[in-house]
């Protein structure tokens, strides 16, 4: 079983996101978790703009990073640049790999609710392409 990290500052909306997209598309193939260097909740904007494209979120809950130290973990996603800064060192071999997306509700001239739906669109495509990517079609024992 692959296991998959997504880190960010908050663990309240990127990281949710990514989370959701990437436990959506790899199905059984991965375990996938998310947590923050300074975790402060799910934002509700972010379960409510999953919802709108069928993915039930209302479940998470806003971990720190520190919480799963002991995971052996393939692969660790930092999804802004703050978390990636102060990304825990984890004891596997894990591959690492950043991708920044804009903070959700803070850009400006854009209001809260286009925010997340335009970051959220974003996370899609990227996870979409992760899991294309990265994870075999057929998780069984190679031949």
């Amino acid at each position: 079983m692959i296991r998959i990290l997504v880190l960010c500052t908050g663990n309240s909306a990127r990281s949710q996101l990514a989370q959701g997209y990437l436990q959506h598309f790899a199905g059984s193939r991965a375990e996938v978790y998310s947590a923050g260097v300074a975790p402060h909740g799910v934002n509700p904007l972010a379960v409510q703009v999953m919802a709108e494209d069928g993915i039930d979120i209302a479940h998470h809950t806003s971990n720190h990073a520190d919480e799963y130290l002991d995971i052996p973990f393939d692969y660790v996603i930092t999804v802004c640049d703050n978390a990636r800064e102060q990304c825990p060192i984890y004891p596997s071999n894990a591959t690492t790999i950043h991708h920044s997306f804009p903070d959700p509700g803070h850009q400006p001239g854009v209001d809260a609710l286009t925010s997340f739906r335009q970051v959220r669109d974003q996370i899609k495509d990227f996870a979409q392409d992760f899991i294309t990517t990265r994870l075999p079609e057929n998780d069984g024992p190679a031949h």
